[in-house]
């Protein structure tokens, strides 16, 4: 039994399997079976029975009675399909068709439904009609409403699967006058589901204008004009409760009322005069009361059962339906529709009938995209080709698609077949771009195998030296026709897809490969050659940058043009064996022989950037050297200034030598003319020179050489300027320094005053030599002086002090001049004291010799200078310069 009804009681049954039988409360009835859900069947032993076993059972879902021939079918099963707010049960109806196994059915299975006025009997009527399980109105608790919302269940023993829904009763008092709303909702919805609908009504109401069943038919019409394209329809009257009228007196009027109903009801213009069988297909039944005449009410409904069997096939009940949706997509289908519904919009039931198919279509088809997603043997062969080539991998891809498109098309075949077809369609194209990257491994496989096989008897070809064009003629040739029958063997049957780019993608490869070795081998062959030539070029080049003169540039030329033709003979004849077009092959050629001037030029560059050194080489090689090459001793005879003339000219020629690149010809420009007259002949000496610099224009005041092209130029005529100007700042320390060192030696090598002079001392100093003659003494303390002036001039190198200014001496001597009479004086007075040796003539030298070298406690200025006197002429004694 289903206890949940409505109620949130139960009661407990006890059940003696042993005797058959149901006790509850002290009453027997027989027990007939279980369905497994809670829902008993049994049948009572008597009405009297029945009647008292529901009175106890107020809080159960169902009691049923069910005839004898009833009682071998199967279970029923119920659910409650929308409630009484009107919401949805969607796991209801989704367990009842689990339950029922209702998706098995495809197209054959009908819907039956029942409306009518409240408490008129209609769950009695389904329940003794079809075998469920409906709660029925409880009589001696009152009339009151019994069924809320909407009910489903399935009939037992009744072929088609056929489905009843019990709708709420109208025109109740639980609702009120005014809520209607609920009351046209489920009828539309029972005319969107239902191939038969049963129309409960009272018998006594047939002729009355007021009637209860008035209302319920126009709501019926009015809702039916909301379905765009309604399905046909059979509207199965059952009158109620028949009195000795007789039916073929009953039926007439039913039919001249609803005439009435459907005329009166307002149509839309493309239905204004459509009649009403083109909508409905009406029937009539008439039935005993059930509560005065039990035996022949069901006797009745024995018979009106029959009615239903076989109710969709041809003639039956709903033999002429239209616009059936399978049974797998019921469930959708009924909640799709009620939410139209319930937001009041017109119901499409022919694009409804789209709809459903193609949310069914596409569940179908997304549950075998998930199907075959895990099939192990898919799994297995997408895991196995990422890794290799597969064999029959086409054939065994090819079977699984198949197999999935298969199973797809046996479950949608009874949805619209332009749906199906779609669904169908991207279900393959789904499958297909699943099973695609795989399709493309293979052939990725299959491509990069080839290749490698190309590769590898290219490379054989070569070097068993086969021609380079014939070999990979040959090797392209093999290797195709292996990979088109390679590939016949992963081409998939449902698919169109070909090999064409695959194989146009091996034969780019392949060309690429062959031009990656072509290139290869003819650029190790260029370096080769670069190498030789740069080796060839390179040394010499700077060589003769180095010692510029007027036969440089002839002789770099010289040197390009043999270097350059030895180079081409040797390239060109290697070149024949790459079967090149002539085009190509000069080209290539040209490409040498421009390398080959561009590494002159840029070595010519790079001395040309050094050019102020080499400047300053040359000057220091020809004004520090002689003729000899012999270092130069400034002794005062030299002419240093034709001998820095004559270092600036040579530098000067160096630096117009590496002005200008001269490869394309004679040695026409007039660089070294402009450069001599602008630098060498610059008027800055003369006495006119600030006059003549105001008149003349500076011939070097430009950017560019007359006669030489910018991209020859290496130095222009302003940058030959600022070098020239550096290279006079840094050069004339050196000629000053040799003119400093010449008037040192000059000094050094005259003692004697002026002859001016000598004639003066004799004149005026001849009262004193007098005196001097006449008194010896004076000559010995003017000798003692002399020999305290040497000493102290020798100790002080005072001729060194005095060379870097007078100033800078002055101080020196100032800080010496104390220490070293100090210094001399003690040592005279340990001379004094030591013994006098055995040869007393070397004894004044010897005392003199230990004083010079002794002498190391004065500055070090004057230290030095005595070592240097020792190491050389020996200046030490006095005695020995006498």
């Amino acid at each position: 039994m289903n206890k949940n009804r409505n109620s949130t009681r139960s009661k407990k049954l006890t059940f003696t399997e042993s005797n058959n039988k149901c006790v509850m409360h002290g009453i027997c009835v027989c027990y007939e079976h279980g369905n497994g859900n809670g829902n008993v069947l049994v049948k009572p032993r008597s009405p009297l029975y029945f009647s008292l076993f529901r009175s106890f059972l107020p809080h159960f879902s169902i009691i049923v009675s069910i005839p004898t021939l009833m009682a071998n079918s199967g279970p029923c099963f119920s659910t409650q399909l929308i409630d009484g707010d009107g919401t949805f049960n969607i796991s209801g109806i989704e367990s009842f068709m689990k339950e029922v196994k209702l998706a098995e059915c495809g197209l054959s299975y009908a819907v039956v439904s029942i409306m009518g006025p409240q408490s008129s009997g209609k769950s009695t009527l389904l329940n003794n009609l079809f075998g469920t399980n409906f709660r029925e109105m409880d009589a001696f608790k009152g009339r009151s409403q019994t069924t809320k919302g909407i009910w489903m269940a399935n009939c037992t023993g009744i072929e088609p699967c056929t489905l009843v829904m019990d709708l709420e009763g109208t025109d109740g008092r639980e609702r009120g006058e005014d809520d209607t709303a609920f009351e046209k909702q489920s009828a539309l919805f029972a005319l969107a589901v239902s191939d038969i609908v049963l129309i409960n009504m009272w018998c006594h109401d047939i002729g009355r204008e007021q009637a209860a069943n008035k209302p319920l038919l126009k709501t019926v019409f009015q809702v039916m004009m909301r379905l765009f394209s309604p399905r046909k329809t059979t509207l199965l009257f059952v009158i109620r409760d028949k009195t000795r009228t007789p039916l073929e007196n009953l039926e007439p009027v039913l039919r001249e009322d609803i005439q009435k109903i459907w005329d009166s009801v307002p149509k839309p213009q493309a239905h204004k005069d459509t009649p009403l069988s083109e909508f409905f297909n009406v029937e009539v039944v008439a039935l005993s009361s059930y509560e005065e005449k039990e035996e022949q009410f069901k006797e009745q409904v024995a018979s009106l059962r029959q009615r239903f069997h076989h109710s969709i096939a041809p003639g039956g009940l709903a033999g002429d339906r239209r616009g059936v949706v399978p049974a797998s997509g019921f469930s959708f289908s009924s909640q799709h529709i009620w939410q139209v519904i319930k937001e009041n919009k017109d119901l499409d039931l022919p694009a409804h009938k789209v709809m459903v198919a193609t949310v069914r279509c596409e569940e179908i088809a997304n549950e075998k995209y998930a199907s075959f997603i895990a099939n192990e043997e898919w799994c297995q062969l997408e895991e196995a080709v990422q890794s290799g080539p597969i064999p029959g991998f086409g054939k065994k891809l090819s079977s699984l698609l198949d197999t999935c498109l298969s199973e797809y098309d046996a479950e949608a075949t009874y949805f619209d077949e332009g749906v199906r077809s779609a669904k169908q369609k991207q279900l393959q194209e789904k499958l297909f771009q699943l099973v695609q990257p795989a399709f493309q491994s293979a052939l990725g496989h299959i491509r990069s195998g080839t290749l490698d096989k190309f590769k590898e008897t290219f490379d054989k070809a070569l070097s068993g030296g086969e021609g380079f064009s014939a070999a990979a003629n040959n090797c392209i040739e093999f290797c195709m026709a292996r990979f088109d029958e390679a590939c016949t063997d992963v081409v998939i049957e449902q698919t169109n897809w070909d090999t064409s780019k695959a194989r146009e993608k091996l034969q780019r490869d392949i060309d690429a490969h062959i031009a990656t070795v072509r290139a290869t081998k003819i650029s190790e062959l260029t370096s080769s050659y670069e190498a030789k030539l740069k080796e060839a070029l390179s040394g010499p080049v700077e060589a003769l940058l180095d010692g510029a003169n007027s036969d440089t540039w002839p002789s770099i030329r010289s040197l390009l043009g043999r270097e350059s033709k030895s180079a081409v003979s040797g390239f060109s004849a290697a070149l024949a064996g790459f079967d090149m077009d002539e085009e190509a092959r000069q080209k290539m050629i040209s490409t040498l022989e421009d390398y080959a001037r561009g590494l002159v030029e840029g070595k010519a560059r790079e001395e040309a950037g050094r050019v102020l050194i080499r400047m300053k080489d040359r000057f220091t090689m020809l004004f520090s050297h002689d003729s000899d090459s012999m270092p130069r001793i400034w002794t005062g005879k030299e002419d240093i200034r034709a001998i820095t003339k004559t270092a600036r000219s040579a530098s000067m020629k160096l630096l117009s030598v590496m002005a200008a690149i001269r490869l394309d010809g004679g040695d026409t420009d007039n660089i070294e003319k402009t450069l001599a007259v602008a630098l060498m002949d610059s008027p800055g000496s003369g006495p006119n020179s600030k006059d003549m610099s105001i008149t003349l224009v500076d011939p070097l005041a430009s950017s560019s050489w007359e006669q030489v092209p910018s991209s020859r130029t290496m130095i222009t005529p302003v940058q030959c300027k600022s070098l020239w100007r550096q290279f006079k700042t840094e050069t004339e320390y050196s000629v000053s320094q040799a003119i400093s060192a010449q008037e040192a030696n000059k000094r050094n090598n005259n003692w004697l005053p002026p002859p001016w002079a000598i004639a003066a001392l004799v004149i005026l100093g001849f009262n004193e030599f007098m005196t001097l003659l006449r008194n010896p003494l004076y000559l010995g303390v003017i000798f003692v002086g002399y020999l305290l002036i040497k000493a102290l001039w020798v100790q002080l190198d005072i001729s060194g002090e005095f060379r870097h200014g007078a100033l800078p001496g002055l101080i020196s001597l100032s800080s010496k001049f104390i220490p070293t009479i100090m210094n001399l004086m003690k040592k005279l007075a340990e001379e004094g004291q030591n013994p006098v040796a055995n040869n007393p003539q070397r004894n004044p030298s010897k005392n003199n010799y230990n004083a010079v070298t002794a002498s190391q406690g004065v500055p070090s200025s004057a230290s030095s200078n005595v070592t240097s006197l020792d190491n050389g002429t020996e200046y030490s004694s006095p005695l020995k310069v006498e």
